[in-house]
């Protein structure tokens, strides 16, 4: 199981405001690390695939990432070969690939000698591997690059956008993200720019908006929102803005996070030293002393109903969060309890 650390979450926050995870997608079975392998419970606790693995992922479109074997990568846990198991714990692909994402949409793009390319449940290629990096597919499309510029290819391989962009990102609410230059913009899937470029960087549509940072110098820049025409419906005011989920998004003044809603008021006030996106009525925020941060996690109204007592947690999937104490991994319930205590 992946061990994450919140200043490299921090700068994903600022640089690529998060979406909601999109390689992460929800699952009935979670995993887990226990005496140094990696297995999976349920939503009960109980193991249902045991502990056997060197390193394993989230289940999505029904198969999750295994590494059976690790490289030296010094004390973090970096798998050498991917492969996939099902929900039983078969090993339905062998762990043979250089690098692989998660399946979405039925394809999951990996790495090879030759290249990038999409494998299907079977393992076997949909799409032959030639490209130097690729992401998820969303909406029948995913990004791919060749010789340095990023396009699009459906689901026979075929370019339905050239290669030409400096990056590109999946689509959200029938627009994707990419980057000419120094400059974001938004595409339609006929490949269409239909906003920018004429921000610096931007988040993905969430909940019809998105965040967009405006501004010729680093100094001055400011993130505000737009809506799908490029219209800014919240001015640039702040520091980092995120993306917006139950109706909400953190943002950040003044080296403090709080949140928004939609018409761009303060509703919860920025007061803490990192705050994440609501789900399912919670949100996780961080809150620092004179040594370091703690995260609890509060309610729509700003109140801390479960304490600041984690070294990272998760937002709410199905009822519970994935939290770090240390080295050590484990789930709670929305009560705070815990299902799976911490272990490594």
């Amino acid at each position: 199981m992946k061990k994450i650390s919140y200043p490299a979450i921090l700068f994903a926050l600022l640089i690529f405001p998060i979406l909601v995870p999109g390689q992460n997608g929800s699952s009935e079975l979670l995993p887990i690390t226990l005496n140094g392998k990696d297995g999976y419970i349920d939503k009960s606790g109980r193991v249902v695939i045991k502990p056997q693995f060197e390193l394993a992922y989230e289940f999505t479109d029904g198969m999750a990432r295994i590494w059976t074997r690790l490289k030296s990568a010094g004390s973090a846990r970096v798998g050498d070969k991917a492969g996939f198991i099902d929900p039983t714990g078969k090993v339905v692909v062998e762990t043979k690939f250089r690098m692989a994402c998660g399946f979405s949409e039925g394809l999951a793009c990996v790495g090879t000698d030759k290249g990038i390319g999409f494998i299907d449940k079977t393992g076997r290629f949909a799409i032959e591997p030639r490209f130097d990096a690729a992401r998820d597919f969303s909406g029948g499309l995913a990004p791919i690059e060749i010789d340095k510029k990023w396009g699009y290819i459906n689901r026979d391989g075929q370019y339905l956008i050239v290669p030409q962009f400096d990056n590109a990102f999946e689509f959200s609410e029938g627009l994707a993200r990419v980057q000419i230059a120094e400059k974001a913009a938004f595409i339609n899937k006929a490949g269409q720019i239909v906003i920018g470029p004429s921000v610096r960087f931007a988040g993905d549509f969430h909940e019809g908006l998105a965040s967009v940072l405006i501004g010729d110098s680093e100094k001055t820049a400011k993130w505000g929102y737009v809506d799908k025409t490029g219209e800014i419906v919240i001015s640039p005011k702040f520091d980092a803005a995120h993306d917006f989920s139950e109706g909400l998004a953190s943002i950040t003044i003044n080296q403090k996070d709080g949140y928004v809603d939609k018409s761009g008021q303060i509703v919860i006030a920025p007061e803490f030293d990192m705050a994440l996106r609501f789900s399912e009525g919670l949100a996780a925020v961080i809150i620092k002393d004179v040594v370091n941060g703690k995260t609890g996690f509060i309610d729509r109204d700003g109140k801390m109903v479960i304490a600041p007592r984690f070294d990272f947690a998760d937002p709410f999937e199905n009822g519970l969060s994935h939290v770090q104490i240390g080295d050590r991994q484990g789930y709670i319930n929305k009560k705070g309890e815990y299902v799976w205590k911490p272990t490594q």
